[in-house]
């Protein structure tokens, strides 16, 4: 079997799509499938092509027994919209262009934004090959959620054409329940959607002590650290955050933000003007480095926006921070704080709630039995969550996708 992934991050890249992508793709090449994908140049989130690549028309590598094709796109800091669509339709095209000259018995692409499965839709229309619509975000309502866009006649055009790709994919896996509810309320066909969540790469991301050298770099020795690694977006909540930590009269907790994105310098210039001491800004750091910071925070932070889009997500770095056993602090309300609180993984605040944010830092640092019993709550959690296991499970939806085209193909010929 071959599958054709089409995807706008990838490793080396380091938030939650890239991650889930190439993890998945591991897995599968293990279980004797050939996996292409085809990706643009890393560039995210600040729209720079990283050390070591070049934003050319083609160019191939192997990753890890992953064939991974690179091809061109608009390049674009993750803010603003318009610059952001140029950059997605740009890629669009061009993986498109470029998968006209792959083999595949089937195409995936997934988004957070739809544009990407612009390309599959095409190659389906020319090739014939069947193709899924991975589903990781509620895609243009999320960006109307953070204010990005405000021509409700655009969103209304974009939603028209979200529905129609829906329709027309073979399959839809989604990356959460809320997900799936979301389309079958707006009338997509529930047997054509499958849920694979996100999960932990717990060979990647399990118990080890702390880094004490770490530590002693960044002068946090005997702090209590609550760390937030990843994307610093608009969609994350992180000036609420810091405005936050100035409430904050314990010298002894500790915030540790490490990552880029489009708010990183506002939450800086903001953590100067209150004058704050009590946190660090670190830049981004590699996947493999990720357990390396993860080791030396007491807990992790899982913000967003106050939204009802937003009950629908489930951040990644719960899953990674619990199979390390570091309690997450979540400010996300729906699905992800329903499995938060059902494996008692962690704790949870009302997004953009300054008081309820406040008092549950001080919780967790406080409150030891409760702490305790959050890192039991997260290998429980972690367990149940397992990326090769999921992995798995979602290969067999692709295959089970397949098997059911080709029934549907070699009757419609005996019809004939």
């Amino acid at each position: 079997m071959k599958i054709l992934f089409i995807t706008d991050n990838f490793t080396p890249e380091v938030n939650a799509p890239a991650t889930r992508t190439y993890e998945h793709a591991q897995e599968w090449i293990k279980m004797g499938v050939d996996v292409t994908v085809i990706t643009c140049v890393p560039n995210f989130p600040n729209g720079k092509v990283f050390d070591g690549y070049e934003n050319r028309f083609y160019q191939k590598e192997y990753i890890d027994g992953i064939e991974v094709i690179r091809v061109w796109s608009y390049m674009s800091i993750n803010i603003g919209f318009f610059k952001r669509v140029a950059d997605y339709i740009s890629f669009s095209i061009t993986s498109f262009l470029v998968g006209l000259f792959q083999n595949a018995d089937i195409i995936i692409a997934t988004s957070p934004q739809f544009f990407t499965t612009w390309s599959a839709y095409l190659l389906n229309k020319v090739k014939g090959i069947p193709w899924i619509f991975e589903l990781r975000d509620i895609w243009p309502e999320s960006i109307q959620s953070v204010g990005a866009i405000r021509y409700q006649r655009v969103i209304n055009i974009l939603e028209k054409i979200e529905l129609g790709l829906y329709r027309d994919s073979n399959g839809v896996i989604a990356v959460t329940d809320a997900f799936k509810r979301n389309l079958i309320n707006r009338g997509i066909d529930k047997d054509k959607i499958s849920v694979i969540t996100n999960g932990s790469n717990i060979e990647l991301f399990h118990i080890r002590e702390k880094d004490v050298e770490l530590l002693e770099r960044l002068n946090l020795k005997d702090k209590f650290i609550i760390g937030y690694i990843g994307t610093h977006g608009m969609a994350h909540s992180l000036d609420f955050i810091v405005k936050s930590i100035s409430k904050i009269d314990d010298d002894t907790i500790h915030f540790l933000f490490i990552g880029d994105g489009a708010m990183k310098q506002i939450i800086i210039d903001l953590a100067k003007e209150l004058n704050l001491k009590n946190i660090t800004f670190l830049d981004p750091i590699t996947k493999k480095e990720v357990p390396k910071y993860l080791s030396i925070v007491d807990v992790s932070l899982a913000p967003l926006k106050k939204s009802d889009t937003f009950k629908s997500v489930i951040p990644s770095k719960i899953f990674e921070a619990s199979a390390m056993r570091k309690p997450t602090l979540l400010g996300v309300e729906g699905q992800a704080k329903e499995i938060i609180e059902k494996y008692g993984a962690g704790v949870c605040y009302e997004p953009e709630n300054e008081k309820d944010f406040i008092d549950k830092v001080y919780l967790l640092k406080n409150d030891k039995n409760l702490y305790n019993s959050c890192k039991k709550g997260c290998m429980e959690l972690a367990l149940k969550f397992d990326r090769k296991v999921l992995a798995h499970k979602m290969l067999n939806i692709i295959k089970n996708m397949t098997i059911k085209r080709e029934i549907a193909v070699d009757f419609k010929k005996k019809a004939i």
